[in-house]
Order: structure tokens, then C-alpha cells, then sequence
């Protein structure tokens, strides 16, 4: 009898499992389609985009603190070095120069025989790059060089040239009779243009003689604007000063604002560079000049001031010169000083015979 009852009850429990097993396999198929994912089934949840990050902005440079007082550029540096004043050849055998790219500031001037003599004067950039060839000094060229309170840097000079710069304490660096170590010679040229030098020497020579490092720098009024906004157009512009197989012109370049120099039609280069040789700039002034010996030497007025025209920025404006109480050349018009676009500036001096408006025309 317990034998039987054991064996019915082993058979209601395994139909009781079995039973359970049935419900729980009905009740998942209604809560689930098996032809369906379970990814499908399940409820999605939105996912939240990461934080973007915004980039920090770059922060805008400092324009450079310091202004070069000849060129009006703003520089890292300060340019507080005493200018120099080198007489620089300009005939024919001594072209193409080297370092005049690196002048602040280039006059251009007659000399004997008609023909013209650079005085380039350096201030704010350092290059070591040579300047030359170097030639003679004359009175009213140490007269360009007194405007910057410059050191003289020359190869002899005229009678009348060294009574000024023995006789009235003058700072010079004269390779025939007081600097010859600071100068060299090149093979590449023939005598008397084949002198040069570069700062470097220039500066030490000026060190050497105890001449002073610093001096008071002309002040000129700087303008990105410039000042011919009234001006004539003046993209082409040719300079005459006495001789009718020389003519200096200048073509003006828009996209960079600069003049580009040529002599009798071609272009004026730097040897060191090969590149020709450029002014934001360009000033021409008429002056007295007058011969006073058999051997065409001249005396030139660099002191009455008179008629002149500044060139930039593509036009022209009529203007006059004087001579400044610091002692440099100032361009006036209705009583005010004209000022430069920053950059270099060229100079020219012509005589005002027989008329000014003759030497310089531009369109």
C-alpha cells in the first residue's frame, strides 16, 4: 500500500513541474514575439551627446613696442644706436652698390662731372651685410650726415671737406687718414670702387675713436594714410639732375605699397641681394647749387629751404622744404609738416636752374 502511494505521488509531482513549466513558457510567449530580437523588444534608451568643447581663442599678439624713429616701423627693439653716414659711389663702374636695401634712408646728390653720389645713413637695421663701393666726402655732404648726427663714413674727402671735419670736432670714419683697418678692398672691382665696409667695422671704429654711441634722432611724423590723398596720380615718376644720359625713375607697385628704382631704364639692384632696390618714400628738393672751381666742385644750399614734392602711395603733393630746429629737412605745406608712410624714403636734391618743375615729372 506505501509502495503504491510512494509511486502516485512521484507521478503528481513530475505532472506538477511539468504543469509549472507550461504556464511559465505561456507566460514569456505573451511577453515576447521570438521572431523579434530581444534588442527590438526592449525598451531604447536616448543616449546624451558627450560635452563639446569650445577651442580657446588665440590670444592676439602684442604689436611690438618700439618705433624705428627714420623708417617709422614698429620693431621688437628698441633702435637707439647713433646713425651712420656712408658716402656711398653711384657711377656707373660701382653699380650695382650693396647694402643700401638696408639704409633707412638714401640722398641722392650731385657730385662733380654730373654725376651723383649716394649718402646712405643706417639707424635701426643691424645687417652686416657690406655697403659700398664707399667714396669721397664733401662739405655739403657731412652736411646730410650732421642732420642725423651721424658718423661720417668716407674715403678721403675734399680741401674744404676736412677743414670741416678736423677743424670742427666732426665724428669720422675716414679710411685714407684715420680708419683705414676698418675698411677692406675687393678684388671683383677696380680701384677707386672697390672700398667697403659693414656696420660691424663702422661701429667699432666709432668705438674705438670714443665717439658717442647715442645722440638726439630727428622726430618725423609717420602716417599710414600719408599725406596725398589730394595729390596728383604719380605711379610713374623720372628724376633728371644734370646729365641727359642719367635719369632716375620710380614705378609704383599697388600690392605693396613701394616704388621700385631704375637708372636709364633699368632696374637698380643690390649686388648682395640681386634684388632691386625699393622706397615707400620718395622726396625731391631743389636747392642753389653753384661751381666754384676749374674742377666742377660744388657748394649746394642745404639751408634756405625751397620747393620740393613728396611721392607716395601712388600720388604726389607740391610741397616746400626747410631745415628743421633739430636741423633735418622737413616737407611743410599751409604751415603744417607732411608726414611719411612708415617705410623707407629716398631723397633726391636737384638745383633749381633752369626750374625745378623741369628736373621731376611723374603720371
Amino acid at each position: 500500500m506505501f509502495a503504491k502511494n510512494r509511486k502516485t505521488l512521484r507521478h503528481a509531482a513530475g505532472t506538477g513541474i511539468a504543469a509549472l513549466l507550461i504556464i511559465a513558457t505561456g507566460f514569456l510567449g505573451g511577453c515576447s514575439d521570438p521572431a523579434k530580437p530581444v534588442s527590438e523588444t526592449m525598451p531604447q534608451t536616448e543616449q546624451t551627446p558627450a560635452p563639446t568643447t569650445e577651442p580657446a581663442p588665440e590670444p592676439t599678439p602684442e604689436p611690438p613696442a618700439f618705433t624705428a624713429p627714420l623708417t617709422g616701423l614698429k620693431q621688437e627693439k628698441e633702435a637707439a644706436l647713433r646713425p651712420i653716414a656712408v658716402m656711398v659711389n653711384n657711377m656707373a663702374q660701382a653699380r650695382p652698390q650693396s647694402g643700401l636695401p638696408h639704409a633707412d634712408m638714401v640722398w641722392e646728390v650731385l657730385a662733380e662731372g654730373g654725376i651723383t653720389r649716394l649718402v646712405a645713413i643706417y639707424q635701426s637695421d643691424e645687417s652686416n651685410d657690406p655697403i659700398g663701393p664707399i667714396r669721397s666726402n664733401r662739405p655739403y655732404l657731412i652736411e646730410i650726415g650732421d642732420m642725423y648726427n651721424a658718423v661720417l663714413a668716407h674715403a678721403g674727402a675734399s680741401m674744404e671737406g676736412y677743414e670741416i671735419l678736423q677743424h670742427q670736432g666732426k665724428a669720422y670714419l675716414d679710411e685714407i687718414s684715420n680708419a683705414g683697418g676698418y675698411f677692406w678692398r675687393e678684388k671683383f672691382r677696380k680701384p677707386p670702387h672697390n672700398l667697403y665696409s659693414n656696420l660691424e667695422k663702422l661701429r667699432a671704429g666709432a668705438a674705438h675713436k670714443k665717439y658717442k654711441e647715442t645722440v638726439a634722432i630727428p622726430a618725423y611724423p609717420f602716417s599710414e594714410a600719408g599725406a596725398t590723398s589730394s595729390g596728383a596720380p604719380a605711379t610713374s615718376v623720372d628724376i633728371h639732375f644734370l646729365l641727359k644720359k642719367y635719369k632716375v625713375s620710380y614705378s609704383y607697385d599697388e600690392a605693396s605699397k613701394l616704388y621700385a628704382r631704375s637708372i636709364n631704364g633699368e632696374p637698380h639692384t643690390d649686388l648682395t641681394t640681386k634684388e632691386q632696390l625699393t622706397a615707400t618714400n620718395i622726396v625731391v628738393i631743389g636747392a642753389k647749387h653753384r661751381t666754384y672751381d676749374d674742377y666742377g666742385r660744388l657748394e649746394v644750399d642745404l639751408k634756405s629751404g625751397g620747393p620740393a614734392v613728396l611721392i607716395e602711395l601712388g600720388k604726389a603733393v607740391e610741397c616746400t622744404w626747410e631745415r628743421g630746429a633739430d636741423g633735418a629737412v622737413h616737407l611743410m605745406k599751409d604751415g603744417q609738416e607732411l608726414p611719411f608712410v612708415p617705410g623707407k624714403t629716398f631723397f633726391h636734391i636737384v638745383p633749381l636752374s633752369p626750374a625745378f618743375a623741369e628736373h621731376v615729372t611723374y603720371s
